[in-house]
């Protein structure tokens, strides 16, 4: 069983109880507007152009085989990747090829046991803590098999296991993870629907669904988490309507998650045109 990571970060003390790996799988459903891992949307691997560290060498140019990397046209000297052409690239040479280290792959495939020697690194620190090891992506649950093994690994270890989800995912998937999850991370992005497409490209009636059907079983083991854009979801209704919401739900854990631009750089990295939720219609 192999599945893919985009990075796993240790010692980490915000994404549930105690001192916490995390472990951070490509894929996602959705295309939030403020989402600060961009690199996590795709499935695949994708490459990744460290724009600081290009020097316009152009040395990509000739390592490329299939012709995906041009010269820069007009004042810039810096390559142009046809991102097509690099998505099905199954060995990425333009990454050996690049002598200023200002190519690499997000990405890359592990097996559960790599993962697994991975946590175990922080095992001392679990039990001081009372912390654990926690799924994040993109969405975790868009890759089932994988993170199902690895929650079953960290359960017959007696790992504590934490998943962060956007919560759009079939409610199989979500049943089938659940007896092995001893905390749910549910990010509530925005109540009305209409809102929630336009920031990120999918409505919320399966996520609000998935919601209640955990917090019918597991209302203990539920933290809802909010990430506060300006201007996006922060306005008095929607805050009014989550609130209302949770009470419905017996929810009582809920977190608010400071808005950052920390992950704009990304964008760049991978060709995308960064997003200005900022300016986003919300009907406020």
């Amino acid at each position: 069983m192999r599945g893919l990571v985009f990075d796993i970060q240790h010692y980490a003390v915000h994404d549930g109880p105690g001192i916490r790996t995390l472990v951070f799988l490509k894929g996602c459903p959705l295309r939030c507007q403020w989402c600060c891992n961009p690199e996590s949307w795709n499935p695949g691997r994708e490459l990744r152009h460290r724009v600081a560290r290009c020097t316009g060498c152009l040395a990509c140019v000739g390592a490329c085989p299939r012709g995906g990397v041009e010269a820069g046209t007009g004042s810039s000297p810096r390559p142009h990747f046809q991102r097509v052409i690099c998505a099905s690239c199954p060995d990425f040479a333009c990454v050996k090829g690049c002598p200023e280290g200002a190519l690499a792959v997000w990405g890359e495939e592990w097996s559960v046991e790599e993962v697994m020697t991975r946590v175990r690194a922080d095992l001392e620190f679990y039990r001081n803590s009372g912390g654990g090891v926690t799924f994040s992506g993109g969405e975790p649950l868009a890759q089932p098999e994988f993170l199902m093994a690895l929650l079953g690994a960290c359960r017959a270890e007696g790992i504590s296991t934490a998943v962060s989800t956007c919560g759009a995912v079939p409610r199989e998937v979500l049943a089938a993870a659940e007896p092995l999850v001893d905390l749910f991370l549910f990010d509530v992005k925005h109540l009305d629907p209409g809102q929630h497409r336009a920031l990120t490209g999918r409505d919320n009636q399966e996520i609000l669904g998935n919601l209640r059907w955990l917090a019918a079983r597991r209302p203990g083991e539920v933290l809802v988490r909010m990430p506060l854009v300006p201007g996006a979801n922060d306005s008095e209704a929607n805050l009014g309507a989550t609130r209302a919401l949770l009470e419905e739900l017996g929810l009582t854990r809920f977190e608010v998650l400071p808005y950052h631009e920390l992950g704009a750089s990304k964008y760049e990295e991978l060709g995308f045109t960064l997003p200005r939720p900022d300016r986003c219609s919300t009907g406020r």
